[in-house]
């Protein structure tokens, strides 16, 4: 049977092979790993974002992140959208034709 204790932190660093440091609301730092879902959804973390996690009673400088909380005050540099055409960079004709 395992049980997990679930938190809440803010992500305050992006560490190599999808390892975060996380900070939880007491001011503890955990280190972190994406889960298999959000690994496979492509989710992105940055720093500043809000992330739910689970950590195992016997190791508690560790945790799972199973959810990005939606932020409205972390500013993302990604296209809202991203339809249209591609454009080939050498002719600059649609890549379709």
């Amino acid at each position: 049977m395992s049980e997990y204790i679930e938190v809440t932190g803010k992500v305050i660093a992006v560490l190599p092979g999808t390892m975060f440091r996380v900070e939880l609301p007491n001011k503890h730092v955990v280190l972190a790993h994406i889960s298999g879902k959000l690994r496979k959804n492509f989710i992105k973390l940055m720093v500043g974002d809000t992330v739910k996690m689970e950590m195992s009673p016997q190791d508690l400088q560790k945790a799972r992140i199973t959810f990005r909380m939606k932020n409205v005050d972390v500013q993302r540099n990604a296209p809202i959208h991203s339809f249209g055409p591609r454009r080939n960079s050498r002719n600059g004709k649609n890549s379709t034709q």
